[in-house]
């Protein structure tokens, strides 16, 4: 089924972009990407390791194994509009309604025989202990061995020292595992990618917080995060390099990506992921532009190529969601002034501490500097209990508040 989907979705856009060759096309490049990404984890021709979100996915790739966070799996899941049957059997299996959507949908989904069994697992502690349990899940489904980054809270150098001798351990797994030791000159020059990625990506987000913005509020969905496993490829720089180019000119020819924006927003955490009217009705009916996510921001340095193990724990520890919810609310406040957002959206995913736990914190936080935040409360992959017409009439009332500050 699902690789199936992915050919189909490569084939189509890779027929787009040949049919309007000297039209920008960045979105749709790194939608190409994704669909290819999807198509080598299903295509049983490859190395492939289930991951956790802060997995260094740029080593992986320099090992020659076809890696990916778990969670992806489920927003592709909800994009297909099948998510509801894999949600389905993981309850009727005794797994919780109330559990992370994310989760529920690949034990569902891995249940049932339709998600490639890989030849190992890589657990990340960070960003939930959630995510820690489904990979023991279905480590165990598969019968296959797991391996743990147990991801400090903390930036010290014991902290970092710990984590990088993590991931050389790591680096032996992996080899034990697929018979092929670490190149080193692969290695580099994954790293070399990863680090060029890295500036251009940063252009990418500094260019997006113009006023207005280049950005149209799908533009950059779910990039922040989904960059991360193309990581130390060439095609995560020549993506990069489209949206740099894309949004430079955009801005210098005075075109914003939303005409007519009236309204700036923040988005906390995940989009939604399946089909909803609620960006639509943002974009079209408010003009209100969703122009940076918490997660499209550059959080590490370039990683140091004669030391790679150590950039590589100090990047897995700087993101957002690791540490206190103090230093969450601090970044989410930087994001706020740096974009000159009037107000932002919380979709508080459910069966999440990060979404649905923090809200209150993150809400006081934002209030604090001025800007206030519409708490939703959705399944960002479950369809079942969208209730739209009270999601929309909630977000009405928000823009109208937005409004009346002006």
């Amino acid at each position: 089924m699902m690789l199936q989907y992915f050919k189909d979705l490569e084939s189509g856009i890779a027929e787009k972009i040949k049919q309007n060759p000297d039209i920008p096309n960045a979105r749709k490049k790194y939608a190409l990407e994704v669909s290819r990404l999807g198509r080598r984890l299903y295509s049983g021709e490859n190395s492939v390791a289930w991951c956790g979100v802060t997995a260094p996915f740029d080593l992986l790739s320099a090992m020659g194994v076809t890696s990916c966070f778990v969670e992806f799996i489920g927003a592709m899941l909800a994009s297909t509009g099948a998510i509801g049957t894999f949600l389905d059997h993981a309850e009727h299996s005794g797994y919780a309604s109330d559990i992370c959507g994310y989760h529920r949908s690949v034990l569902g989904s891995a249940k049932q025989g339709l998600m490639p069994v890989p030849d190992f697992l890589i657990a990340t502690s960070c960003p939930c202990t959630g995510g820690l349990a489904v990979m023991e899940n279905l480590a165990q489904i598969f019968k296959k061995d797991l391996f743990v980054l147990h991801i400090p809270q903390d930036e010290s150098e014991k902290s970092v020292k710990y984590l990088a001798d993590q991931i050389k351990e790591m680096t032996r797994f992996v080899s034990a595992h697929t018979g092929r030791p670490l190149d080193k000159e692969a290695l580099g020059r994954a790293i070399e990618n990863t680090n060029r990625a890295r500036e251009l990506m940063k252009e990418v987000f500094e260019l997006a917080s113009h006023v207005p913005s280049p950005t149209n509020g799908h533009d950059l969905s779910n990039f922040g995060i989904v960059m991360a496993l193309l990581l130390g490829t060439e095609s995560a720089i020549e993506i990069s390099e489209a949206y740099r180019d894309e949004f430079a000119a955009r801005n210098m020819d005075m075109k914003p990506g939303m005409p007519g924006e009236k309204h700036r927003l923040m988005w906390i955490q995940n989009r939604i992921q399946f089909k909803n009217p609620l960006d639509r009705l943002l974009r079209e009916q408010y003009r209100a532009n969703i122009v940076v996510d918490e997660l499209n921001s550059i959080t590490w340095e370039p990683v140091d190529p004669d030391d790679p193990y150590t950039g590589l724990a100090r990047r897995a520890i700087s993101i957002p969601f690791n540490g206190t919810i103090k230093r969450r609310v601090d970044h989410l406040q930087k994001l706020a002034l740096t974009y000159k957002i009037d107000g932002a959206i919380n979709p508080c995913h459910r069966g999440c501490r990060q979404g649905a736990g923090a809200r209150g914190l993150i809400s006081e936080g934002l209030r604090e500097i001025g800007i206030p935040v519409l708490n939703l409360e959705v399944d960002v992959v479950d369809p079942r209990d969208f209730a739209e017409g009270q999601l929309a009439t909630r977000v009405e009332a928000f823009i109208e508040m937005l409004g009346s500050r002006t």
